[in-house]
């Protein structure tokens, strides 16, 4: 999905420039980006291509693959890896880093909130439809958790508009996933440009899996000293099995499927070879419906039948929290930066981007004489699926879609189409900008944590906004700058330091 027609911010130079234009020429560049720049200009396109590749065979001995469901061919597949990183200034890391904290700390306590005493519907900021919502769990209506933490890791997606704006485009809450590529991404560039990491101060992220488990132990039920952490997984035919074997892998922690783990007296227990080892925090990557057959869908091979009931009781943890899909829907999202004025007192740090409710007439009636110019997506839809880019549609598409949404304007919001800022990109004929957004990773235990890194998707095709995996899109390293500039005096030291080596 393409849009030529807006002009959007080149976070390398400064300026717009047009989505197939070389990102190496004379424009100005962005002082963060300098360094870089000028090593970028020594380096043959063929000797990257080659780095590229070699990155590609690495990743795939590693399995670093996924598989797109509704495939008929069922192959696995790489996500593009880039090798141009995207530098963030460690002053525009410290307001995101800051925006992202306070935004789930607000959506951990509306979650606590409409499990107790929904006190932001009765203040009439949310409306009470919320609970008709599918992913809202009455089953978790009165119970407390630790710490009361529902979302302890979040993925909360930002795109940028200038040298200045930021946007928040969506929550992930459920089931978040990416962090695998961020780590994986980081190891790629030290091996292939260690050159790179002596010319800049990058903040490290290789902490990260113990960050997680540490805030994982932090909220295991009162009492138990030394908590035994699993991470739950649907088996290898999932999407993203690669990284619940990593993560598992990095935290030295059980890698579980639902049938190593059953209950009994109101405990959780994973079958090993020295006998039952009850088991305090799942960190689960199954949906909803499919943890506990006896109370979701019945039908799920995947989960652990009497889970829920251990839950609810406070045998064990999971994160996330059951119910926790409630807050990310995009019906939700809407309201976040009234849910952060009213739990927090405070402004909200980072915006929300314009976004008209398809239930409003009026916003409905704009949207459907708009269509062409905006994006529309499903409530519940994510991944890429569901949505409309009304300036990249056809008019057939459009007559499809605006059907879709007379039959159920409630099922869909709709967007101003954002000119999402572009970073140096390697593709065939050279280096050229392409679309990107951000996936921070918030963590939250005793404390909300960030580790400084993110998942950068980037839009491989030229001029599609549409950074999705399953649509496509690839992945980069993220350097956030310990420093915000490279200095003089720090070249000249890695200089001496290289002739010294």
């Amino acid at each position: 999905m393409k849009n030529s027609n807006l002009s959007f911010f080149d976070e390398m130079q400064l300026g717009a420039a047009a989505t197939g234009a070389a990102a190496t020429g004379a424009a100005s560049v962005r002082e963060i980006y300098k360094t870089y720049n000028q090593w970028l200009k020594n380096v043959p396109h063929h000797q990257l291509d080659s780095k590229r590749q070699e990155a590609e065979l690495l990743f795939r001995r590693v399995g670093i693959t996924f598989n797109v469901y509704g495939d008929d061919d069922g192959a696995e597949r790489l996500i593009p890896f880039d090798v141009v990183p995207r530098i963030l200034a460690a002053k525009e890391w410290a307001h995101l880093s800051a925006g992202a904290t306070q935004r789930v700390r607000a959506l951990n306590m509306f979650l606590h909130d409409i499990y107790h005493e929904q006190n932001i519907i009765k203040a009439g900021i949310v409306p009470a439809s919320i609970l008709a919502n599918s992913q809202y769990r009455p089953e978790m209506f009165g119970i407390d958790v630790p710490n009361q933490i529902y979302a302890h890791i979040a993925g909360i997606d930002l795109v940028r508009t200038s040298e200045s704006q930021f946007y928040v485009l969506e929550d992930n809450l459920r089931t978040p996933s990416g962090v695998s590529y961020m780590l994986e991404d980081r190891k790629m560039m030290m091996r292939l440009f260690p050159e790179l990491f002596r010319q800049y101060p990058i903040a490290p992220v290789d902490h990260y899996p113990q960050v997680l488990l540490k805030n994982l132990r932090a909220v295991a039920q009162s009492g138990v000293q030394e908590p035994t952490v699993v991470v739950l997984s649907p088996g290898a035919y999932n999407s993203a099995y690669f990284e619940h074997a990593f993560l598992a892998q990095q935290m030295g922690i059980e890698l579980v499927e639902g049938q190593d783990l059953f209950v009994r007296n109101n405990a959780v227990y994973m079958r090993t070879t020295q006998g039952p080892q009850r088991v305090d925090v799942i960190y689960r990557r199954i949906d909803d419906d499919y943890l506990d057959p006896l109370v979701f869908n019945a039908s799920s091979m995947l989960g652990v039948p009497g889970l829920l009931s251990v839950y609810r009781n406070g045998g064990v943890t999971l994160a996330n929290a059951v119910g926790t899909g409630v807050a990310d829907d995009k019906a939700t999202y809407i309201h976040v930066p009234a849910m952060i004025r009213f739990y927090l007192g405070e402004e909200p740090i980072l915006e929300n981007v314009p976004t008209y409710e398809l239930s409003k007439k009026e916003d409905l009636a704009y949207t459907l004489a708009h269509l062409d110019e905006l994006v529309v997506k499903e409530v519940q839809g994510s991944g890429g699926y569901g949505m409309l880019v009304g300036p990249a549609a056809s008019k057939q598409e459009l007559e499809e879609f605006r059907l879709r949404i007379v039959s159920s304007p409630a099922s869909y919001i709709a967007q101003p189409t954002l000119a999402l800022s572009t970073c140096p990109t390697l593709v065939e004929k050279g280096i050229a900008p392409r679309h990107v957004d951000l996936r921070p990773f918030v963590l939250s235990g005793k404390t909300v944590t960030l580790v400084p890194g993110a998942l950068c998707r980037v839009a491989m095709k030229e001029g599609s906004l549409v950074v999705n995996s399953s649509q496509g899109g690839g992945t980069k390293d993220t350097w956030v700058l310990e420093e915000d500039v490279v200095t003089p005096s720090r070249q000249k030291a890695n200089q001496a330091e290289e002739v010294t080596c």
